[in-house]
Order: C-alpha cells, then structure tokens, then sequence
C-alpha cells in the first residue's frame, strides 16, 4: 500500500525522535524497546534510479524487484550530496557540508570533526558488529571508523581499473589473497565478502546484532562488465536513448511515479570536469558523443558505440543485481 513522504516520518518519528546526540545516533531506552535489527546497507554508484525494473527501468533487476515487492520504496527521497559526500552524509546522518566533506560558499572542506563519528561507532555500544565490504572514498580507513573486517580498494574513489584488477584491493588493510591471472571481477568479489561476513557473524556472533555495509562500485565508470552480460544486452539499445527514455517515462508515469511532462534534452550540459568535446573524441575515439544531442543526429559508428555503452551500463547493473540475490539467500539461511 503506497505511503507518503509525510506519513512515512509520522511513523519514524516515535523510534527516531529519541535519538538526541546527533541525527543517527541510538537511544538506549529507544533500543531496548525496539530491540536490535541486523542492518544490511547496500550501496550502488552513479546508478539512475530509474534503470532498476521496480522504478520502471528497462535493466533487468528481478533481485531488487523482490525485496521492493516485500518492502518499502520510496518514490520521494533526495541526497544533497554526490560522490564521496554521499557517503559520508549516509554513515554520519549530517550534511556533507556540517562536517567538512563537501565545500560550499563561507565553507571549505576539511578534517572530518570528531563529534561526527561513523555509523559502526554509533553502533558499537549497543552490540553491533560491522563489516565493510567494496568502495569506501570517504576519510580514514574502514577500520578506523569501526568496521571489525574490510575488503576494498581504499586508495581512491575511482580507480581506473577497479573491476578486473585485483592487485588494488586490500582486505583488514593487507593486500587481498588473490593469486595474479585468477577469474576476477570486483561486484562478485564484493559480494563473496559480504557472504564471508555474514557467515562469520553467525558462527561468532549469531546472537548478536550486525551491520554490514556492502558498497558496489557498479556501475560508476569505467564501463568495465563481464562479457556474457554484455552479451545478453547486445542489440538492447540500438533503437537510441529517444526512444528509449520515452518509454521508460512511461512507465514511470503507469507507475505513478512521476505525474510532469517528460524533461527535454539539455545539449548545453556536461560534466565541469569533462574534457572539451574535441579532447573526448581525441581521447575515446570518433563514436564518442559528448553531449544529449538527438539520437538521430548521431553518425552510424556513433550510434553503434553509444549502444554498446549502454549496454555494458545495463550488463553491470544485472550483474550487482545477481550478487544481491545471492546475499539475500544467505541472509535467509541465518
């Protein structure tokens, strides 16, 4: 049954409005009358949250699909910050700005405050254990914000070979066990650690709480995918983004989840970090199209290298989806 915005926080506000040291942290009078859920925070990178089927998407994600069948979706729901900000707003519940993640004017970025401590420290008093698992980009190291095991690359936010090299990774702040010319892709070894602790906690911990923070770096570029699922999108996307998007709006709208007329493409928008157009073909190739001009506009090689993007987009997408399910499945069998 679909829910407001405004009776959503009616509902939150008698278990949340306990919390007074700061926005995300826990009362004890409010945790032992509502006792201590095991959390599970998945996150995703630079994915539109229309491209999951359960928003009217046209990527395959039967997994997400599932848990939005038997949860709650939220149609209404904002984050002020991007990147790295991002995540340092969701694990301290401030904004990026409060605590010197994110500069704005009169505010520069800095040291996070120590009054600002990460969620697995606000946790740790009322007997959670917290694992990480994937990207982390924020300050410090896993560990140091709390997180008892971690597996990621933590040397930066974007590495440019994240996905199929595994010599970046570090597991506990060690170089990670995995033996050089090894079958690797990064969503599935995120995945296989997250398992890792979950079945760890159980063995150690099983009547205890846990938090378990699993980032997927997917599908944040570089569009790196695995070629059977590039394979199951090939000739996807060869209709164009015109077309494509108008369908997914529709959708949306059958949803009820948009009720405004379908935005126009803006041309003269791109990214601020972004290469001059001339510099991104130079350096991507001649099917590079560097703004949302008209599909129809595109040359033929255009055309055939931005369906191919697109579709390793989606093939990266469906293959997070895939590990999430196989989360979920242990999750059912602790």
């Amino acid at each position: 049954m679909p829910t407001t915005r405004r009776d959503f926080m009616k509902k939150a506000a008698g278990a949340l409005g306990l919390a007074a040291v700061s926005p995300l942290a826990l009362n004890r009078a409010w945790a032992a009358k509502a006792g201590r859920p095991n959390i599970l925070l998945i996150m995703a990178d630079d994915m539109g949250y229309s491209d999951a089927e359960c928003y009217g998407g046209d990527v395959r994600t039967p997994n997400l699909s599932a848990l939005a069948a038997g949860g709650l979706r939220f149609t209404q729901h904002y984050s002020t910050g991007r990147c790295w900000p991002s995540r340092a707003c969701i694990l301290t519940g401030y904004y990026a700005q409060q605590i010197r993640r994110d500069s704005m004017d009169g505010i520069k970025k800095g040291k996070r405050p120590g009054w600002a401590p990460l969620l697995p420290e606000m946790l740790k008093p009322y007997g959670y254990h917290s694992y990480h698992s994937g990207k982390w980009h924020i300050d410090g190291t896993p560990t140091d914000g709390g997180f008892e095991r971690s597996w990621g690359a933590h040397r930066s936010g974007c590495d440019w070979d994240r996905y199929f090299n595994s010599g970046i990774w570090k597991e506990d702040g060690v170089a990670a066990p995995v033996k050089p010319g090894e079958k690797y892709y990064s969503t599935i070894a995120i995945a296989d650690h997250t398992i890792q602790c979950l079945k760890l906690h159980k063995s150690k911990h099983g009547d205890e709480p846990f938090f378990q923070y699993t980032a997927f770096y997917s599908p944040h570029f570089p569009l790196h995918a695995m070629q059977k699922d590039i394979d199951s999108y090939r000739d996807a996307y060869l209709e164009g983004w015109d077309v494509i998007r108008q369908r997914r709006w529709k959708r949306m709208k059958e949803m009820g989840l948009v009720d405004t007329p379908l935005s126009q493409r803006d041309t003269d928008i791109v990214p601020r970090w972004n290469l001059k157009p001339d510099q991104l073909k130079e350096r991507i190739g001649p099917g590079e199209a560097p703004r949302a001009v008209a599909w129809e506009t595109l040359t033929e090689e255009q055309k055939k290298f931005q369906a191919t993007k697109m579709a390793i987009h989606a093939a990266m997408i469906t293959r997070m989806d895939a590990e999430i399910g196989r989360i979920v499945r242990q999750l059912k069998e602790m």
